[in-house]
């Protein structure tokens, strides 16, 4: 098992609706699970405001998350993501 974490802010929310009505069966598709969806998020250190939005993924393996990230048949899915709004997300491990 792998993870990865995303934080966003969102800045565009009618492409956020969007991005949720079909990121479900993308993730599903290469194994991808949402363990954790944080929109209550406070910032206990550092100084970057917290994300209106904070996921933690799991995927079965690296390979898995690298095969999501860059399958051609979820691109409009992933530009939906970067369209909705500022985010980070760090595969982790």
């Amino acid at each position: 098992m792998i993870y990865a974490y995303l934080d966003m802010n969102i800045t565009n929310p009618e492409i956020f609706g969007q991005y949720k009505d079909v990121a479900s069966d993308a993730m599903e598709k290469h194994g991808c699970a949402a363990l954790s969806i944080g929109k209550d998020n406070i910032t206990l250190d550092g100084d970057q405001k917290a994300p209106t939005i904070a996921v933690i993924l799991s995927f079965p393996d690296k390979a898995s998350a690298l095969a999501w990230i860059n399958d051609p048949e979820l691109t409009h899915i992933h530009d939906l993501r970067r369209k909705a709004g500022l985010k980070s997300m760090t595969l982790i491990g």
